[in-house]
Order: structure tokens, then sequence, then C-alpha cells
């Protein structure tokens, strides 16, 4: 089985193209909703936040997302913190769904993060989604309701489209002129011809 990852900056459109995918019935690990899922329900890792970051992340047993990114994203100390105790848990939580997945040709790991995680390194092949600047943008703000100064934020925190572009295999332009099922139908074709030349 292929494992291949998918990324692209913020508001690039990973999500949309991951759809086309699912309809394709290529299993998906969405590691970002797994993150999240993980932070609430693996102890180990609950106690570990809790530890690292107060008690008072989490009322009522729901963590309070507000608080803990005030206390990361303006601090890069704090913040490789946080990825170093969500990071592992998302990688061995991925293994098990590997697993669980291993009699299809290839599989998705959908990451906003994948490069800047090092994770890409576990992967076979990577497809990166790109768009312009200014479209992530106002895709961004009208998706979470933020201003264009708090999405560059966000931005800043990434990879450059340039750097991710350098390292993928495959590029998929989401710019919302070039068709996305075509490139998406391209490339999901070239994978599965990989999987039989390589079984």
């Amino acid at each position: 089985m292929l494992l291949v990852g998918i990324t692209g900056g913020i508001g690039s459109g990973k999500s949309t193209v991951c759809k086309i995918f699912e309809v394709l019935s290529v299993p998906i690990y969405y590691a970002d909703d797994r993150a999240k899922y993980l932070m609430h329900h693996d102890l180990n890792l609950v106690l570990a936040l809790k530890d690292t970051f107060g008690t008072d992340i989490y009322k009522d047993g729901q963590l309070d997302r507000v608080l803990l990114a005030s206390r990361v994203f303006a601090d890069k100390e704090q913040l490789a913190k946080l990825n170093a105790l969500v990071h592992p848990a998302v990688a061995q939580d991925t293994l098990a769904w590997q697993m669980a997945h291993s009699s299809v040709p290839y599989t998705l790991r959908e990451a906003a993060l994948l490069f800047e995680t090092g994770s890409y390194q576990s992967l076979h092949k990577v497809i990166v989604v790109t768009a312009p600047l200014e479209v992530r943008i106002a895709r961004v703000m009208g998706r979470d309701n933020v201003t264009e100064e708090q999405v560059r934020d966000r931005i800043a925190n990434q990879w450059s489209e340039e750097q991710k572009v350098a390292l993928a295999d495959y590029i998929i332009a989401n710019d919302g002129e070039a068709a996305l099922i075509p490139q998406v139908l391209n490339i999901h074709n070239q994978l599965l011809q990989t999987t039989k030349a390589e079984g």
C-alpha cells in the first residue's frame, strides 16, 4: 500500500480536493481532526497537556482551544512544546489507522503541517494543493470570520508555498480557474499505476 500525503497552505482548499478523492473511495486520515479528537480522548495526552499548559485549559472535560491558542501561538517555544506532545500521539494513531486500511492500493494523509512536522518523511508520495495568496486569504476570512491580519499571522507559521512545491510529487492548482476533478483523476490514476508497478 502506498502512503500518500496531501497538504497545502491554509485556504488552499485541501478539504475540497479530499472530498473528490473520497468519491473515488480513497480512505483519508484527517490528521488535524484526529489531533483534536486525541486532545479530548487520549488520556495520556490530556494529562501531559494539563501538566505543560495548566489544568485550566480543560473545562468540564472540554479543551478550551482559545485559551490554549493564546498561550502557544505567540510563543514559538510553547508552540514547539505543544507539537512535541500532540504529533507523537497522532503518529501512533496514524499507524493504527493505516493497519486497518492495509487492503487498499493507497491511502491519503491530510495535514496542514505535513512538511513542518517532518511527518512527510514517512510517506511514499506527497500532493500539494496550491492557490494564490490573495485567494487563500479571502477564503479563510470568509470561512473563519477573521481579519486579514489574523490570516497572515497563521500563514507566517507555515512553510511558504514555494518550499512545499519544491518537495511535492504532485501539484494540484486550486486557483478557482483550473478544473479540480481532471487534476485529481490524473493523480489518482498515476498512483494506481504506481501501486500496480510495485505490486
